[in-house]
C-alpha cells in the first residue's frame, strides 16, 4: 500500500532542521578545540562542514527530484548503482546512520539533564527519553509531525533568544594560537563536525510522505541546511569566546560551561533547557526517519517480513531501531561514537552522490543537477579526503566502520540468496 502523502514543505524543513541541530553542536567543539589548538581553526571546520552539507545537499535534491520516494541511501543506490550497494546503505542507515546516533544524541541528554537528576546513570535518562518518542511516533503519523514541528520551532526560537543575549556579554576577543592544526587533524575534524550535520539528508527518509516531492524535497534540504548552517556558527563564536579555551579544550557539555561563564547558575540551567530540547526534537526527527529506510528494505524482501509497514507508521521498524539504539547506548564511548558515525555515513553518502553521476551520465540533461559537474565533485573530493584522514589518525574507529561495510556485504549475500522470486524490487 503507497504511503499517504501528509507531510508539507514546512514539515520536511523541520524534519531536517531537527536532524541536524541535536547533540553534536552542543558536545563537540570542546574535542575540536583539543586537537585543533586554535578558536579560529575550530570556526573554520564549521565552516568547511557546512559547505560540504550544502554540496550534499543540492546532489541529493537532484536525486530526491528523480526518485521521489521514501528509502534514502537505501534506495537510491538499488536503483542507480546496484541493489547490493543499496542494502549496504541501508545496513549502515541501520546502525549508523539512526540507530548510533540516536544513542550519542540521549547520552548527551543524560550528560545536560545530570544537574536535575544527579542519581541517575547518563544512560538511564536518555533511554527513557528514547522509549517515548518512539511510542510517540509509533502512535500516528501526522501527530508525530506536529509535535516535531512546534519543538523545532520553539528550539530554533530559544537559540536565537540566547544568542541575542549572549553576544551582548561577550568579552572582547583574544585569540590565542596554541599551533597550526596538522591538514590531518583537520580532516578528521571534518568528520567529527559533519556528525553534527549528518541530517541534512533527512527529509529524503519520509519521501514518500512528502507532498509535492519533485518540488518539496530538494527545497527542504538546501533550506534546512542553510537555517542550520547560520545557527552552528553563531552557537560557537559564542561558545569559543566565551572562556579561555582550556576551560573547553576536550570537555563535552560547553554549552552549559559557556553559558556558566556568561550569565551564572541561572544561564547555565536555561541553556540546559534549550539543550534537552534541541536533542529531544533530534531523537524525534531520527525516530522519524530511520524506520522508513528499514521498513522499506523489508518490503524488498531485505530484511524480516515483520518489519515492513503494513500500515503508517511502521512500528515495528521503530522498535527494532529502539531495541539496536539502546544497545549502543549502554555499550559505547561517545568520542568513538562520534568518529565511528561520521566515517561510516561519509561513505555512504559519498557512494549515494556516486550513484548521482552515474545516473547522470546515463540519462544527460534530462536529470538537471545544479552546479553539475563541479557541485558532486567538490562533495565527493571533500569526503574522500576525510575518509582518508580519519583512517591514518583514528584507525581503530576506521576499522570498526569497515568492518560494518563486510558485515554487511554477508548479510547481502545471505538476504540475497534467500529472497523468493517475487520480492524483487520495484523499480
Amino acid at each position: 500500500m503507497p504511503a499517504e502523502r501528509q507531510l508539507g514543505l514546512i514539515s520536511a524543513t523541520a524534519l531536517v532542521v531537527a536532524n541536524m541541530i541535536g547533540a553534536g553542536v552542543f558536545t563537540t567543539s570542546g574535542f575540536l578545540l583539543a586537537d585543533l589548538r586554535s578558536r579560529s581553526g575550530v570556526l573554520l571546520v564549521w565552516v568547511a562542514g557546512g559547505v560540504v552539507a550544502a554540496l550534499g545537499a543540492l546532489s541529493y535534491g537532484a536525486l530526491a527530484r528523480r526518485i521521489p520516494e521514501s528509502g534514502g541511501e537505501y534506495l537510491f543506490l538499488s536503483r542507480t548503482l546496484h541493489p547490493a550497494a543499496g542494502y549496504l546503505a541501508g545496513w549502515i542507515s541501520l546502525l549508523v546512520g539512526f540507530s548510533a546516533p540516536l544513542a550519542a544524541v540521549a547520552f548527551a541528554f543524560g550528560e545536560y539533564a545530570r544537574p536535575w537528576l544527579p542519581d541517575w546513570p547518563l544512560q538511564l535518562s536518555g533511554s527513557l527519553l528514547l522509549v517515548l518518542f518512539s511510542a510517540v511516533h509509533a502512535a500516528h503519523v501526522q501527530r508525530g509531525a506536529w509535535v516535531q514541528n512546534l519543538a523545532v520551532a520553539v528550539k530554533l526560537l530559544a537559540i536565537a533568544l540566547f544568542l541575542f543575549f549572549a553576544f551582548h556579554r561577550l568579552p572582547a576577543p583574544a585569540e590565542t594560537i596554541w599551533s597550526a592544526p596538522s591538514l590531518s587533524a583537520f580532516g578528521v575534524s571534518l568528520v567529527w563536525v559533519s556528525f553534527s550535520y549528518s541530517g541534512w539528508n533527512g527529509a529524503v527518509y519520509v519521501g514518500g510522505e512528502v507532498r509535492n516531492p519533485e518540488r518539496n524535497l530538494p527545497r527542504s534540504l538546501l533550506l534546512g541546511t542553510a537555517v542550520v548552517t547560520v545557527f552552528y556558527l553563531a552557537l560557537n563564536a559564542v561558545f569559543l569566546f566565551a572562556v579561555p579555551m582550556e576551560a573547553l579544550s576536550g570537555k563535552l557539555d560547553v554549552g552549559r560551561i559557556a553559558a556558566q561563564a556568561l550569565g551564572g547558575r541561572l544561564w547555565a540551567d536555561a541553556m540546559a533547557v534549550v539543550v534537552c530540547l534541541a536533542l529531544v526534537t533530534s531523537i524525534s526527527s531520527l525516530i522519524m526517519a530511520g524506520p522508513r529506510v528499514y521498513a522499506r528494505m523489508a518490503t524488498d524482501g531485505y530484511l524480516p517480513r515483520w518489519l515492513a509497514a503494513r500500515h503508517n507508521p511502521p512500528r515495528a521498524a521503530i522498535a527494532f531501531q529502539l531495541m539496536v539504539a539502546l544497545i549502543f547506548l549502554w555499550t559505547a564511548a561517545y568520542q568513538s561514537l562520534l568518529t565511528y558515525i561520521g566515517f561510516t555515513l561519509g561513505i555512504s553518502t559519498a557512494a549515494t552522490v556516486l550513484g548521482l553521476v552515474v545516473l547522470r551520465r546515463r540519462e544527460g540533461k534530462a536529470l538537471p543537477v545544479w552546479g553539475w559537474p563541479w557541485v558532486p565533485g567538490l562533495f565527493l573530493l571533500f569526503v574522500s579526503a576525510m575518509t582518508l584522514f580519519t583512517i591514518v589518525r583514528r584507525p581503530l574507529e576506521s576499522l570498526v566502520g569497515l568492518a560494518t561495510l563486510a558485515a554487511g556485504w554477508v548479510a547481502w549475500r545471505w538476504s540475497d540468496a534467500r529472497r523468493k522470486p517475487d520480492t524483487q524490487p520495484r523499480c
